[in-house]
Parts: C-alpha cells; sequence; structure tokens
C-alpha cells in the first residue's frame, strides 16, 4: 500500500525536474535516491512511458559517448499538471502536519 503513495510522489518528482530541463533515468535514478527512493531501471523506466504516454513528458533520443540517451521534458501539459498538484500538495501538507 504504500508503494502506492509512493509512486504519486516519485511522478511529481519526475514531472518538477522535467519541467527545469532535460533529464535522464540514470540521472534521475540518482536523484531520487537521494531522497531515499530506491529505483532499478525496471520500474523506473516504465514510469516515465507512462507519463510520455500520458502526454505529460515528451522524449528525444541523443548520442552521448557513444551511447543513446533518450531525455525527457515536460509538455505544456505537464507543466500545467504540475502547477494544479503543487497548489494541492501545498494544503495537503499543511493540513496533513497540523
Amino acid at each position: 500500500m504504500v508503494k502506492t503513495f509512493l509512486l504519486g510522489f516519485i511522478k511529481i518528482h519526475i514531472l518538477h525536474h522535467a519541467a527545469k530541463g532535460p533529464i535522464y533515468g540514470l540521472w534521475l535514478m540518482e536523484e531520487l535516491h537521494r531522497h531515499g527512493y530506491t529505483m532499478s531501471p525496471g520500474t523506473l523506466y516504465p514510469i516515465l512511458h507512462s507519463l510520455e504516454k500520458e502526454g505529460l513528458l515528451k522524449s528525444r533520443a541523443r548520442l552521448v559517448d557513444g551511447k543513446i540517451r533518450r531525455n525527457y521534458v515536460a509538455t505544456p501539459l505537464g507543466r500545467r499538471a504540475l502547477k494544479s498538484v503543487k497548489e494541492k500538495i501545498g494544503e495537503l501538507v499543511q493540513e496533513v502536519m497540523e
């Protein structure tokens, strides 16, 4: 059950960084780990793909050091969703932490 809640936090975290600029899987795994989330590529990449399928992220493949790296950025829809979620998070945190 806790995983269900954490998945929402992870998606928000992904959108937050993707709205700031391009992100890629390995960097994102390290960033999430820094915040206490341990994720394998087999968990993270399906999340990225689902966010892309929902139209919240878009990706582009680039060649970096001889390897293909897929960079993800937030779409306009993703940015609007993030803005809406941020407002709701603020209200929720204030209420829950009272």
